[in-house]
């Protein structure tokens, strides 16, 4: 028996079980650590009652980072802003708790236990949703369930191109217009159909095409750069982290540090925040997921154009012990 084929036949059993340690990994230990970590919330009203409801908040050290706000109304707007998930605003009717399912729902029913425990026996919380999930996908379990799919498309585009040795524009043009035919077709699904998502359409597929794209770019401009093996690196990078690092069925705040910062830095992570400032806030703090999906398209565009290029210019070179092809003439 050679000695090749043992190597690859070692490399198979070992690498299948590093591959799955890693999923099961980068999958179950965020999602078996939800807890807030620096979770964005406001408190509104006048001391001292206001005063009472932010050292509460604190006690929880590093647990929610608290804005002080002179009003309800300035704190609605705070929510509608996406400066923070939720508040507490001290009223003359008792504590009023006001939450954005749309923004998390998971991060308004944790709102509503935090406060609830929190509050003197035999109050009321009252609670008003500002920005509420739609009718459609109430526990944002569709939204969350639709970003692997996302991933696996942009995994596959990058693929195909690198796999049928599409080179320079026509790579370009190839993520490109696959990219925008995923959104119409994600966009036209979730929001025409299900009601998943529902706001301005032409954004929502925008960001979920400009997601595929980001995705798709990397994969196969890391597989210009240093050959097919970087198809599998980039396949590895979006779906086995940048997936589970999103923090799309959560929150990122409610997710291990660094493991939030680091998904909000990805593609996956990225588009997640930004669909739902488009679907949701009308576009309210979508600059930062936007700026990051860019430059991951971009940077993966270049390296797909500049590899092109490269191999354009340095064809490779014939198998040894094969004669060089005649030229004509």
């Amino acid at each position: 028996m050679s000695a090749a084929p043992n190597r690859r036949m070692v490399a198979v059993v070992l690498l299948i079980p590093v591959v799955a340690i890693l999923a099961l990994w980068a999958f179950a230990w965020p999602a078996a650590r939800i807890a807030p970590h620096g979770l964005p919330v406001g408190v509104a009203g006048s001391a001292p009652a206001a005063d009472r409801l932010q050292q509460q908040f604190e006690q929880r050290e590093g647990a929610f980072e608290v804005h002080r706000y002179a009003s309800a109304a300035d704190a609605r707007r705070a929510i509608e802003d996406r400066s923070v998930y939720g508040a507490v605003a001290v009223t003359p009717q008792g504590p009023q708790l006001l939450t954005a399912s749309a923004a998390s729902p998971v991060v308004a029913q944790l709102l509503r236990q935090t406060v609830t425990a929190q509050a003197p026996e035999g109050t009321q919380v009252r609670v008003a949703d500002v920005v509420a999930a739609p009718a459609g996908d109430p526990r944002g379990s569709a939204l969350g369930a639709s970003f692997l799919p996302l991933a696996i498309a942009g995994v596959l585009s990058g693929s195909a191109v690198t796999m049928l040795r599409l080179r320079g524009r026509r790579a370009a043009l190839a993520l490109i217009g696959a990219a925008t035919l995923v959104g119409i077709g994600a966009a036209a699904l979730t929001d025409n159909w299900l009601g998943v998502i529902t706001g301005d359409w032409c954004a929502e597929a925008g960001t979920l095409g400009l997601t595929v794209l980001a995705i798709g770019g990397t994969v196969a401009g890391l597989a210009a750069v240093i050959g097919p093996p970087g198809a599998g690196l980039g396949a590895l990078l979006m779906v086995l982290l940048g997936n589970p690092f999103s923090g799309v069925t959560s929150a990122p705040e409610l997710l291990p540090r660094p493991i939030g910062t680091i998904g909000q830095l990805m593609p996956p992570g990225a588009g997640g925040s930004l669909l739902r400032s488009v679907a949701f806030f009308d576009g309210s703090g979508a600059g930062g997921a936007l700026l990051t999906l860019t430059l991951w398209a971009a940077l993966g565009l270049t390296a797909v154009l500049i590899g092109g290029r490269h191999r354009a210019q340095h064809p490779a070179a014939p198998a040894p012990g094969l004669p060089e092809p005649a030229l004509a003439g």
